[in-house]
């Protein structure tokens, strides 16, 4: 077969920037021209969505017509409009006859529509619009012609469940066009086998061609310690604050990214405080308005910020103005994580990419050190692939019958093409079927559940038009927690919004409070309606922070913690004060092997303490608690309370634990665990989320949004009847294996259980360790509350002072 050639007019483009096409954009096209399906892995700044674009535009180029051409998949809304914007650019100035559109949450119903009646030549979209797409009936006319489907950052959609809605759309898209290409990109891929067997056809790797990028210049990454010294426990590194707004004067342009929305607002606050040169500083994150976030975007490109503090908003291939420096306040949490933050300062690939790390406490520079060691080693993590959810699938196939009916077993062979679903049994099928069509056993008696009716042709579809509109409302596995919108005044008066607060933090607000929201101190003038109303507040804020979840820190950076907490050649590399913590540990207590799981036990204050350090995750550790402290009160050990890091699990009582061992048997898990799970809020909240993605309860109805409320007491009553009717309902099985696995982290949980039953090593102390001071310090954040930062201060040092 002859190696195509590029078009004169774009390989005179590439001459006229004196840039050369790169090997694996060539590949690219020798994979188009074979017809093949490709993952490309390749560094920031290598060019990456161009060689996805780079045989469109050549095919584009030598077979001109009407008619969509190409898909491009998005995880953001952001992205994709990033991605036109840097695609048009190109396209004018070779002065090419190429149309190029978004199609998002945020484009208009008028567009959409003229979208599928004349559709562009390329369309770049998002998982759930690319999904409600294919609920319309001339969804088949406009995608008749689609030559090739090209998905951005795969990594962040493959292992979750927008992953299975992506991989359901692709098997329907294929059914349409069985010669359609399908084209993933990403820096950060850890198995790349198993990726390419989720991007083929039938979940076959060896079907994809891998194409790998050269490699790229090392990140110039450093972490950050004010005046040597790192604090014994927080998590923000906000007392940073004032070396970081320093670091902003020396760059062009920094993105400062946190973890959450909630830090984001207290960050952001903290470096307005040291902004002495009043440096134009912007905030972006997911409850920010569309139009707040745009204005973010513009002023990044325009060169108008010097700095912008951001979440995940803003970390996955977004290309905004001039960024030359990365802060990554707190730890990373992930290497993969860290890889594409640092990714966005610089985008070149001959050039280091300058980032800094400014961990919160003792224990997340440990962890900041081993991102650090993990990124230059190019050893990844991510999320294991795991099978799709049923709760997806009944949303696919509802909008599979919004476009067209369809016949059982055809739908099933089409479905059982895309990887996570391969395992689909034609009795599962047949289940999901069912929930869609009566809403099980339990609910069959209800109509408002009965969805879909099999004709007499065999065909299974819509019951009534509504349900159509219904579908489109409501579509999207992404069920955030029940929100309110926050406003400048009331809608009738033309208040501006601002974005979302979650409704149960909002519940809390009464007319005076002050909180930090979009970057401002707001404070509430009325919350007796469907919206907050705020004006400008003065001082600091009366309430804390919104939002309150955090990451679990990734089992790869776990344990590359627990190999360094040992080793005396890693200490050398600390500063001072981390340093003399592990050596006092080892003098005091012991500093456990990377196979050992160390319980300490100590009196204080008159309370007995069991340290446990799992390494194994937030999440994990506090289910552990949860269970650990319910075996503790059978025992008449009298626990009070727990504590959950990502690091440590600290459990207080009345009573001394002497046989530690006795509390970490797996046999916890078989008994204790499924009774705590059923007695908690997290069944509960997993059956809410995969109600509303089945489609099972609505969200919004035509012309009316329900409340948060109003989901969760419908959600609540199905959730009882099934539990006392049809224990063994579809949803309520897929709720479990949410909270096993997502809310819990239950396979963490049992790993850690396992190495307890060889390794434990328990020591008995006279009184704390400093191992264990961090953890006692957030023993007593979660004891006082607003506890002042001096009275912190004095408590840490007394700790320091006893484990010494």
């Amino acid at each position: 077969m002859t190696k195509p050639v590029l078009p004169p007019v774009i390989a005179g483009w590439f001459a006229a920037r004196g840039w050369t096409v790169r090997a694996h954009q060539l590949a690219m096209l020798e994979a188009a021209h074979a017809g093949e399906h490709a993952l490309l892995v390749a560094a920031t700044g290598a060019g990456k969505t161009l060689s996805g674009f780079l045989p469109v535009l050549a095919d584009l180029i030598e077979r001109p017509g009407e008619g969509l051409r190409a898909l491009y998949v998005s995880p953001l809304k952001a992205l994709a409009a990033d991605v036109a914007r840097n695609l048009l650019t190109p396209i004018a100035d070779m002065g090419l006859d190429i149309r190029v559109e978004t199609r998002t949450g945020d484009t208009s119903s008028d567009a959409k529509k003229r979208q599928r009646e004349k559709p562009p030549h390329i369309l770049l979209t998002t998982p759930e619009s690319l999904s409600l797409l294919l609920t319309w009936p001339d969804s088949a006319t406009m995608l008749a012609g689609l030559d090739t489907v090209i998905i951005d950052e795969i990594h962040a959609f493959a292992p979750t469940k927008r992953g299975d809605l992506l991989a359901l759309a692709l098997a329907r898209l294929q059914k349409l066009n069985p010669r359609l290409r399908r084209v993933a990109l990403s820096a950060t891929i850890p198995d790349e086998r198993g990726m390419r067997g989720w991007l083929a056809p039938g979940g076959n790797p060896d079907a994809v061609r891998l194409v790998t990028g050269e490699a790229a210049a090392l990140p110039d990454i450093g972490i950050l310690i004010p005046d040597g010294r790192i604090p014994w426990s927080g998590h923000n590194a906000r007392h940073a604050a004032r070396e970081v707004v320093r670091l902003i004067e020396r760059h062009r342009l920094s993105i400062v990214f946190v973890n959450t929305r909630a830090v984001a607002e207290l960050v952001f606050r903290d470096l307005w405080a040291e902004n002495e040169a009043a440096l134009p500083i912007g905030i972006h994150h997911g409850s920010l308005a569309p139009e707040a976030r745009q204005k973010t975007e513009a002023a990044m490109a325009a060169g108008r910020l010097r700095a912008v503090v951001a979440t995940a908003s803003l970390d996955l291939g977004i290309d905004w103005g001039d960024v030359d420096l990365v802060v990554q306040m707190g730890a990373p949490k992930g290497a993969s994580r860290m890889v594409q933050r640092v990714g966005r300062a610089n985008h070149r690939m001959d050039e280091a990419s300058k980032a800094v790390i400014v961990p919160g406490n003792r224990f997340e520079y440990l962890e900041s050190l081993a991102a650090y060691d993990a990124v230059m080693a190019g050893d990844l993590d991510g999320d294991p692939f795991r099978p799709g959810g049923l709760d997806v699938l009944a949303q696919h196939l509802m909008g599979v019958a919004c476009a067209e009916p369809f016949e059982a077993g055809t739908m099933h062979a089409e479905i059982s093409s895309a990887a996570p679903y391969a395992g689909v049994s034609r009795a599962t099928f047949d289940r999901v079927l069912e929930l869609i069509a009566t809403g099980g056993y339990a609910l069959r008696v209800y109509d408002r559940f009965r969805r879909l009716v099999q004709g007499k042709d065999g065909r299974w579809r819509v019951t009534h038009p509504r349900l159509t509109a219904a579908h489109r409302l409501n579509a999207g596995v992404i069920v955030e927690a029940p929100a309110v919108k926050v406003r400048f005044g009331s809608p009738r008066a033309g208040g501006k919004a601002l974005g979302t607060i979650e409704e149960w933090f909002a519940a809390q607000l009464r007319r005076g409070d002050r909180f930090m929201f979009a970057g401002l101190t707001l404070e509430v003038v009325a919350n007796d309606g469907p919206d907050l109303v705020v004006r400008m507040g003065r001082g600091n804020p009366s309430v804390p922070a919104y939002v309150g979840g955090r990451m679990p820190m990734t089992t790869n950076l776990a344990d590359r913690v627990r190999a360094m907490l040992p080793d005396r050649a890693q200490w050398a590399r600390m500063p001072d004060d981390v340093h003399e913590w592990l050596a006092l540990q080892a003098e005091r207590s012991i500093v456990p092997a990377p196979d050992q799981l160390l319980v300490e036990t100590f009196p204080r204050d008159g309370r007995w303490h069991m340290v446990l350090y799992g390494f194994e995750g937030r999440n994990a550790h506090q289910s552990l608690g949860m269970v650990v402290t319910q075996r503790m009160e059978a025992q008449g050990l009298q626990p009070l309370g727990f504590v959950a890091t990502d690091y440590v699990l600290s459990v207080w009582g009345l009573r001394e634990v002497t046989n530690p061992l006795a509390l970490l048997h797996p046999d916890i898990l078989e008994s204790e665990f499924a009774a705590w799970i059923e007695g908690t809020p997290f069944l509960k909240r997993a059956f809410r989320d995969v109600a509303v993605i089945s489609g099972l309860i609505e969200r919004t109805l035509p012309g009316q949004a329900k409340t948060g409320k109003q989901v969760m007491f419908s959600t609540d009553l199905i959730f009882d009847v099934l539990r006392r009717h049809e224990p063994g309902h579809l949803l309520l099985e897929a709720a479990w294996a949410d909270a096993h696995n997502k809310l819990t982290d239950l396979p963490r949980l049992e790993g850690l259980l396992r190495r307890a039953q060889t390794q434990l090593l328990h020591v008995p102390l006279e009184r704390v360790s400093p191992l264990a001071v961090p953890v006692m310090l957030e023993i007593s954040k979660e004891m006082v509350t607003g506890l002042a930062d001096e009275a912190l201060l004095e408590e840490a040092a007394a700790l320091a002072a006893e484990a010494a």
